[in-house]
């Protein structure tokens, strides 16, 4: 009978507890070559075909202009909003 996800991790965590450092770091090496990167997921992704609407190009458009005019919110304000930055 096969395993649940959650309980295969748990084993296979489990017996990395008890590797020696060697085996570890060809454990770690293994897995790097198995867990794809985000830049590799990136390029396997499928490229979006949806067609720009006029109306979503005009909103590009004015998005674009706005920052021009210097209309922008600063990255410390909107970490602020999120929570992300103390006041």
């Amino acid at each position: 009978m096969a395993l649940d996800l959650q309980e295969e991790r748990k084993q296979a965590h489990a017996m990395i507890d008890l590797l020696a450092p060697a085996q570890l770091g060809a454990v770690r090496t293994l897995l790097e070559t198995m867990v794809p990167t985000l830049e590799q997921s990136l390029a396997s992704a499928p490229v979006d075909t949806e067609e720009l609407t006029e109306e979503t190009a005009a909103a590009i458009h004015e998005a674009y202009a706005s920052l021009d005019r210097g209309e922008g919110i600063p990255h410390d304000e909107i970490l602020r909003e999120f929570g992300l930055l103390r006041p």
